[in-house]
């Protein structure tokens, strides 16, 4: 056989040893492919219901979307309220709060200064006398002295005029808890200021009247409000 023969038949030989290795090799992919797959089928993989998504942490159908991240976004909201306490409940109020919240007329939870009703009422219905500055009798600048010297610790001058002119002027919307109210209820001059109250919420005030002692009355009523002179607050 001459020798170019041998070289080309030896080309063939090789080339048809390598087809075979490439079928071989096509084969075992395809079968460890199949094998894949098997396995994946009796390993269980997750199957979904119609519409429902499963993550981790939540359960999320299609008409209604949550997840725990919400949940709990949602449930500190519920803890709220509008004094912002959220462990507050109407069920643990006080007695001070509930009889307040009643004539003041405002949400027992707004009620949270303790220190302020307590000393509402010890001066309650205490009957007022010019010039008084006693638990028997006082009168409205003595109390109004007394209520922001033991409530605020703030010292005021003895007078309703005095303490109008000492305080910083406020106007009537922008009135807080704690703030002067200044009147004019007879003599001297329309400008000057006879009465004295310390405003609460909800348009009332707390002062001791002539009429009925430490009471609670509106800024709004027919008797108040064209007497009434303005806001002021102390620094």
């Amino acid at each position: 056989m001459k020798k170019s023969h041998l070289i080309v038949l030896i080309g063939l030989i090789s080339v048809f040893a390598s087809c075979r290795s490439f079928r071989q090799l096509s084969s075992k992919d395809n079968n460890s492919s199949v094998a894949v797959k098997k396995k994946s089928k009796s390993g269980g993989k997750a199957e979904f219901l119609d519409n429902i998504e499963v993550t981790p942490g939540s359960v999320v159908t299609s008409k209604q979307k949550s997840t725990s991240a919400n949940t709990k976004i949602s449930a500190g909201e519920n803890k709220k309220t509008r004094s912002g306490d959220p462990l507050f409940n109407v069920q643990n109020a006080s007695y001070l709060q509930l009889k307040y919240s009643v004539i003041i007329g405002v949400p027992v939870e707004q009620l949270d200064n303790i220190a302020l009703l307590d000393e509402i009422d010890k001066w309650w219905g205490t009957k007022y006398c010019m010039g008084g500055v006693t638990e028997n009798c006082l009168d409205c600048s003595a109390f109004t002295q007394i209520l922001l010297r033991d409530v605020y610790n703030t010292s005021l001058p003895r007078t309703a005029q005095e303490q109008y002119n000492a305080s910083e002027k406020v106007d009537n919307t922008e009135l807080k808890e704690g703030d002067l109210v200044f009147f004019h209820t007879s003599g001297r001059g329309k400008r000057s200021i006879t009465h004295v109250g310390v405003y609460l919420q909800n348009n009332k005030f707390v002062h001791a009247a002539s009429s009925g002692g430490v009471m609670i009355s509106d800024l709004n009523e027919k008797y108040w409000q064209p007497k009434f002179r303005g806001g002021g607050r102390m620094r």
